[in-house]
């Protein structure tokens, strides 16, 4: 997504934990004539992530667009999942997201922007072995929903979007915390990201209210509309 924005002449600031992957990224950027700042910091910590906004004001005077992206998983029975790891789970996911939002939301009220929040299929549906993920999921929709409503009661010049992909072939399972005896892996159809990095930018110039990025995607959330035969469905296969 930030190349893709780059190279249709934005200007990016990158955010990550891993240094080596951002100088990697703001090189590639750079490299076909882009601009790009990287900021090394862990969205759970929400000093970290206002220290972004003011590093994107000092040195490009400002922003206009602000994607919370930052996702981690644990696959496994909720019942073997300790509690810490749900917690740090939510600490990415849910926390992660309210901390980006709320600092872009200052900002942009005075300036106007676009603010895309990833979420998931699993926003609409939960699945099992990823429990606690799609719990998640579910609260990054209600943050966003509400917080939505509120902003646009008061006039606020900030368009609010939730972007929920299906399977993305991305190293997702790999990062994830596995309580598994097998290795996870996407459920069919898996989408190329370049999918989901369009619908970033989509978004970023048309407000949208919420975007389900994927064929695969949309079968899942239209399932909750019988939640019953999406119980038999999955146990029979998702396992």
């Amino acid at each position: 997504a930030a190349k893709m924005a780059a190279e249709r002449g934005a200007r990016v600031v990158l955010v990550a934990r891993d240094g080596d992957g951002l100088a990697s990224a703001r090189v590639e950027i750079e490299g076909s004539g882009g601009r790009a700042i990287t900021v090394i910091a862990d969205v759970s910590v929400l000093e970290d992530v206002r220290a972004i906004a003011r590093r994107a004001v000092d040195a490009f005077g400002g922003f206009d667009t602000w994607v919370n992206n930052a996702g981690l998983s644990i696959y496994g029975p909720i019942e073997e999942v300790p509690v810490e790891d749900a917690r740090r789970l939510f600490d990415v996911n849910y926390w992660g997201v309210v901390h980006g939002t709320l600092t872009a939301v200052s900002h942009l009220k005075d300036h106007g922007g676009a603010i895309i929040n990833l979420g998931s299929v699993t926003s609409d549906r939960a699945i099992p072995l990823q429990g606690h993920y799609s719990a998640s999921k579910h609260a990054v929709k209600a943050f966003t929903d509400a917080l939505r409503m509120e902003l646009e009661k008061e006039g606020a010049p900030v368009s609010l979007t939730l972007i929920k992909p299906g399977a993305i072939d991305t190293p997702f399972p790999e990062h994830a915390r596995n309580y598994m005896e097998a290795e996870p892996k996407h459920p069919a159809p898996v989408y190329d990201p370049s999918v989901v990095a369009e619908a970033i930018l989509f978004c970023a110039e048309h407000s949208r209210r919420d975007l389900i990025v994927g064929g695969g995607g949309k079968m899942t959330a239209a399932m909750q509309n019988m939640p019953r035969v999406a119980d038999h469905v999955m146990r029979a296969t998702m396992f």
